[in-house]
């Protein structure tokens, strides 16, 4: 799976749900994206965000991954739904 690399962005609206993964890494993106953090419900335990050239390592509870533009707003604690 390639992700976002090769895009040269991410529009604010957009976002990339990445089911049942609980790392990835930056290398070969041309910008920064902020990273949710979700448990198996879509619950979110964090939002961190990341820089070209980095690794988010695997953290305990993590199910799965959303890749977003920087100014997302969500936090810890909001659920997402599936729809």
């Amino acid at each position: 799976m390639r992700g976002l690399l090769g895009r040269t962005g991410l529009p604010p609206t957009e976002a990339l749900l990445l089911e049942r993964t609980r790392s990835i890494h930056t290398f070969g993106m041309r910008f920064p994206i902020a990273v949710v953090l979700l448990d198996r419900k879509l619950r979110v335990l964090a939002v961190k965000r990341l820089v070209p050239r980095r690794v988010l390592l695997p953290r305990p509870r993590v199910r799965h991954l959303l890749e977003c533009h920087t100014g997302v707003r969500l936090r810890s604690g909001d659920v997402l739904e599936e729809g």
